[in-house]
């Protein structure tokens, strides 16, 4: 009660009608914060790479990847903002999708993006394409131009490891797959920085098809995010069971809303499907009374226990039955 008092902004408090307890109030005011971050280091690092193109294939690459990458925290950004909207009567679920959408549209790009990269830079390869980067003069003394990329490249490698790394706990604590997708293109963006520069130092030393190979490596790291992130956010729209905020397995809250209604002494058992909605869960229960018909008192009592259980639980729906449903409860007969 002490930490909602204190909250300066109610609307950026919750989602939808979720309203967020302080830990999760205070993962978004800090995930927000972090993302507009990335957004003005993407600007800084896009503008200064484009400037050091040149002809070389792997500058390229890096170069359309930052671009690519300010997809996921854009997305994050602007989905942040539709789902605290209030449910509606055209949208008694709320906005939560938003976020599904976000993760849709930013890991299509990614795809399409990254085979076309791996085209260019495959024809590139074959074709024996030689590139060649010039110098400048600086005080009398001709340099380089390759030693400026190589220390461009480097410089940009470090901010988004960081970044990726305060993100993937924010991501965790709001079980937000966007932020998570985004989080883990950042951890791995040095190893775009560090592929460009080992291409422009192949064209250096005479290696004209380290330049190209150094291109196909960082396109294919592109695509293999991009099908990574659209399977998973495909599949999350089409209502597939809920999972943990890195896709990895199965959320446990399902287990754990079941075993406590199981426990109740009016409870023979109950069984639970889950949706995820983006942030929050959308949860049906369908629980088999041991014995007389329960009470409203019991039920309310109950459904509030199990919302209490985690914040993402607020949209549960408690349906007394005589048997589980199998139709809705598919591979129930296997179950334990």
């Amino acid at each position: 009660m002490k930490a909602t008092q204190s909250r300066p902004d109610s609307a950026s408090s919750r989602f939808g009608h979720t309203e967020l307890p302080e830990e999760q109030h205070q993962a978004l005011r800090k995930a927000i914060r972090f993302e507009w971050i990335t957004v003005a280091f993407l600007a800084v690092s896009t503008a200064m790479i484009y400037l050091l193109l040149g002809n070389s294939q792997a500058m390229k690459a890096a170069w359309l990847e930052d671009v690519l990458s300010f997809l996921p925290p854009l997305s994050f950004l602007i989905a942040a903002r539709v789902i605290r909207k209030r449910p509606t009567e055209e949208h008694p679920y709320g906005y939560h999708r938003a976020v599904g959408v976000a993760h849709v549209v930013a890991a299509v790009a990614l795809s399409v993006m990254g085979a076309y990269l791996i085209v260019d830079s495959g024809i590139s390869l074959f074709t024996a394409e030689h590139p060649t980067i010039g110098g400048f003069d600086f005080f009398g003394q001709t340099i380089w131009l390759g030693w400026v990329m190589i220390v461009a490249m480097l410089l940009t490698a470090g901010p988004p490891v960081y970044l990726g790394h305060k993100k993937m706990k924010l991501a965790k604590t709001l079980h937000d797959k966007v932020l998570y997708a985004d989080a883990d293109m950042n951890k791995a963006d040095w190893q775009t920085a560090v592929a460009a520069a080992a291409g422009v130092a192949g064209i250096g030393i005479g290696w004209w098809w380290a330049d190209a190979v150094a291109a196909l490596i960082i396109s294919a790291s592109i695509l293999h995010d991009g099908v990574r992130n659209t399977k998973a956010a495909i599949t999350a729209l089409m209502d597939k069971r809920a999972r943990t905020y890195d896709d990895a397995k199965p959320h446990p809250l399902g287990h754990e809303i079941d075993g406590y209604l199981s426990g109740l002494d009016w409870v023979e058992t109950a069984k639970s499907r889950i949706r995820d909605e983006g942030h929050v869960f959308h949860i049906e229960t369908f629980v088999v009374p041991a014995g007389d018909r329960p009470t409203l008192k019991q039920l309310e009592s109950a459904r509030q226990a199990c919302i209490d259980l985690d914040w993402k639980a607020k949209d549960m729906v408690l349906v007394p039955v005589s048997t589980l449903p199998e139709e809705f409860l598919p591979g129930l007969s296997g179950e334990h």
